[in-house]
């Protein structure tokens, strides 16, 4: 499989001064001069990049990519998957240190990066590093925050710094194995995300480059995620678990525990396990120069991210036309070739399955004329009048088509044909969300979970947590008063 071509502009002005540390981490790396292998590199930028380092535009990207996590996550806090690993394990808990994020519950940090974790993606409407598919945040926020609330006093410039540090390990060491190691069938979100986790919690707990490196050894020996789960549970489980198993890598390095210092590229190493090539350059290559950051989107369909052009354009007919659904004879797709065999679901019979279905994805945007949180419901997924339409959906691949671009025809009883393309679906690199799309994605998710003046508040901190001398203050207006 491929990803989408990556589009952005370069994230990092041609005039900006290049810092010691850049010239250190970044131009030595792309010349080949920096000792050690591809951990060993990675740890060392992990532990000596300081804030002024990061570009405006990256340090703003995790602003946008954190207030998306806050609103998924808070979205998903009571959704069943995030309510029964709740009660599954809050009994054996230790102090509540920490908040899950929509519930008034606080449990101890690692569980509380579980279930946020969970709750972040159950809803599939996180957000989509597109180059390696991961969701980046879910496993890196849930980990900090967590680490972040039960510590105390960890300043929000300091918190920003550990996740885009946090998305540039996981997103690089999944380029490093993107695409062999997806298709054999791992769940790169969980496989890599643990990487982040760990790198975002060990900035955090001030690792040191040794340390660093064990810690991400740590992640190393622990994958999580197998692609079969998709449409079950056990999906969301994936982030929650590599938040808090990259969250215990980090203390676990903090307090001495050894591991493998090439674990990632080793003989007999993470790499050589989990996929058929291994591009190490893709981990070392321009760093501090290219950030993976600057390259995340963001979703406004609560689904897989290669249905979206096909809700978009199913969406655009029905407001053009009000087709009756009764009256359409058969919808007729024109897709990536991703689009099947990743969301393929022909009959789905629950919420979760219905996310994998774009059968289901362009019938429920006909009848309802949205792809929210809503209509990818159970409800949904069994309405009589979508589960008709459905029946009647046709899909065909296109290879010509980006992975953002769909064609739907609505062919009608009386002959009529009404055809849509998009040529980049709302989301996409070419065409993102807009900070005030984002701000009323948190607004929806979190409406009827917290109140109206929390909301308003917690959209505010998002916005400026570098002002924050404390990001705990996020977690207490995240929680229902």
């Amino acid at each position: 499989m491929s990803a989408q071509t990556r589009a952005a502009p370069d994230p990092v002005p041609s005039d900006m001064p290049e810092s010691s540390t850049l010239a250190l981490f970044a131009g030595t790396a792309r010349a080949g001069a920096a000792p050690g292998g591809a951990t060993q590199i990675l740890a060392r930028y992990l532990a000596a990049t300081r804030p002024a380092d990061l570009p405006a535009a990256v340090r703003k990207e995790a602003h946008r990519g954190f207030l998306n996590w806050v609103g998924c996550t808070i979205g998903g806090a009571h959704h069943d998957a995030a309510r029964n690993a709740f009660a599954a394990l809050a009994p054996f808990a230790g102090p509540a240190h920490a908040s899950i994020l929509g519930r008034a519950e606080r449990t101890d940090a690692p569980l509380a990066a579980l279930v946020n974790g969970i709750a972040s993606h159950v809803l599939d409407f996180d957000d989509t590093h597109l180059a390696t598919v991961i969701h980046p945040m879910g496993p890196v926020a849930s980990a900090a925050l967590a680490l972040a609330e039960a510590r105390g006093g960890v300043s929000g410039a300091d918190f920003v710094t550990a996740l885009v540090l946090g998305i540039e390990a996981e997103c690089r060491i999944g380029l490093s194995v993107f695409p062999e190691h997806y298709d054999r069938g791992w769940h790169i979100t969980g496989t890599a995300g643990i990487f982040g986790a760990a790198a975002a919690a060990g900035r955090l707990l001030g690792l040191d480059e040794t340390r660093m490196a064990r810690a991400l050894g740590l992640a190393a020996t622990q994958p999580t995620g197998l692609r079969v789960m998709f449409g079950t549970m056990t999906k969301s489980f994936h982030p929650g678990r590599a938040a808090a198993s990259g969250l215990q890598a980090a203390l676990l390095a903090q307090a001495g525990f050894t591991a493998a210092e090439d674990a990632i590229e080793g003989r007999r190493g993470w790499a050589e396990i989990v996929s058929t090539r291994f591009d190490p350059e893709q981990i070392t290559g321009d760093l501090g120069h290219r950030f993976e950051a600057a390259f995340n989107t963001y979703k406004p369909y609560a689904c897989g991210i290669v249905i979206h052009p096909v809700i978009e354009a199913c969406v655009n007919l029905r407001a053009a036309h009000a087709p009756d659904p009764d009256t359409i004879t058969s919808i007729e797709l024109a897709v990536h070739p991703l689009v099947l065999e990743l969301t393929g679901k022909a009959a789905p019979r629950t919420g979760l399955e219905s996310k994998f279905s774009v059968f289901h994805a362009a019938a429920v945007a006909i009848v309802r004329g949205g792809g929210g949180e809503a209509e990818f419901s159970d409800e949904a997924a069994t309405d009589p009048r979508v589960v008709a339409l459905r029946a009647r959906v046709r899909a065909t691949i296109d290879p010509t088509l980006a992975t953002d671009a769909a064609r739907v025809i609505l062919v009608l009883a009386d002959g009529t044909r009404l055809e849509e393309k998009i040529d980049h679906a709302v989301g996409s690199l070419l065409r993102p969300m807009s900070d005030e799309g984002l701000a009323a994605k948190l607004t929806a998710l979190a409406s009827g979970v917290l109140p109206a003046p929390r909301i308003e508040k917690l959209v505010d901190l998002c916005w400026r947590i570098e002002t924050l001398s404390d990001i705990a203050a996020i977690a207490v207006f995240a929680r229902p008063a």
